[in-house]
């Protein structure tokens, strides 16, 4: 399989490279949170190995597998393997995925709230307010299960009890949401602190047509 590994490279360089990036951050903590990315050429998913410090990790510890849980290179990949395994299976459209315990966003998680969408940005890269999946064990299938009635229509989602899930075309764009929901989380945390009730939301639906015309 060094073959797979050498064509697979600069792949695997870009995860580790984003993975630290998300950890310097503060998007996760010691080992948690995972990364990877979908090659469909090769059928095969690039993904973080497990438990291992994020500023040690070279692009040959990245794992490469089948969906099916068959490792190709490496030897232990990240305990959430299943969920993102789950996504690609049943979201074509997605390439690449960034799970982080991010703490304004994953404080939400906690306690199963939606973020409500109050920001522009919401609308324009996260597809309007951050939903909550409903929870499942981790390192279950169920994870990634729960995801998609939320990611088959945005790019985000919080995990019940758990964190955050970003999906996009390329890893740049499901890091850089992840830092989006994470913002949006802090901003509306910050807002509610100051006593006063958020007075309106962003219509998402009415919003949309504007939104989806113009570029950022």
């Amino acid at each position: 399989m060094k073959s797979l590994f050498c064509d697979l490279a600069p792949l695997c360089a870009e995860i580790v490279s984003t993975a630290q990036r998300a950890y310097r951050s503060g998007l996760m903590a010691g080992t948690s949170g995972n990364l990877s990315c979908y090659a469909p050429d090769y059928n095969c998913m690039a993904i973080t190995p497990s438990g291992m410090d994020y500023s040690a990790m070279t692009p040959e510890d990245i794992v490469l597998m089948q969906l099916d849980g068959t490792v190709l290179h490496g030897i232990k990949p990240s305990s959430e393997w299943k969920m993102h395994a789950e996504i690609y299976a049943n979201l074509p459209a997605v390439h690449a995925i960034v799970h982080t315990h991010s703490p304004n966003a994953t404080a939400y998680a906690v306690l199963r709230r939606e973020i409500p969408c109050v920001l522009v940005e919401m609308l324009l890269f996260l597809g309007g307010s951050i939903e909550v999946a409903d929870y499942a064990a981790q390192g279950s299938a169920a994870v990634g299960t729960n995801c998609l009635p939320i990611l088959c229509r945005k790019p985000a989602c919080l995990l019940a009890n758990h964190g955050v899930v970003t999906t996009g075309t390329t890893l740049e764009q499901a890091y850089t949401n992840s830092i989006y929901v994470e913002d949006a989380a802090k901003i509306v945390r910050l807002a509610m602190s100051t006593g006063y009730p958020i007075p309106a939301t962003i219509n998402e639906e009415g919003s949309k047509p504007y939104h989806e015309s113009i570029s950022v």
